[in-house]
């Protein structure tokens, strides 16, 4: 199991890469240092996580409703196709916003 990690690439832009997991995501989430800044545009690239379960996209939603209370905007890059079918098939994938390459 690959562990995963954020990391800064400046200027708001973070990539995720690794295992997102129900064994994984916690600690990720207890770890992350996102600034969620107020009218601050962030962006988190996806395209190395490895393999993720419905922990995974929770984690994205998770850090979706932290950015929006914060009044922050937040994207994601590079959906792996894994991810995008959970989101499909769990009726999230239209709240998800998206930059599309």
């Amino acid at each position: 199991m690959s562990q995963p990690s954020l990391r800064s690439h400046g200027e708001g832009r973070y990539v995720l890469a690794g295992e997102l997991s129900w064994q994984t995501v916690p600690e990720l989430l207890r770890r992350a240092e996102l600034r969620f800044e107020p009218q601050a545009g962030l962006v988190i690239d996806l395209a190395q996580v490895e393999r993720s379960d419905s922990a995974g996209l929770a984690l994205l939603t998770e850090w979706l409703r932290q950015a929006r209370r914060q009044g922050a905007r937040l994207s994601f890059a590079n959906l792996p196709e894994q991810m995008r079918s959970l989101a499909r098939v769990s009726g999230v994938l239209d709240i998800l916003p998206l930059e599309e390459a």
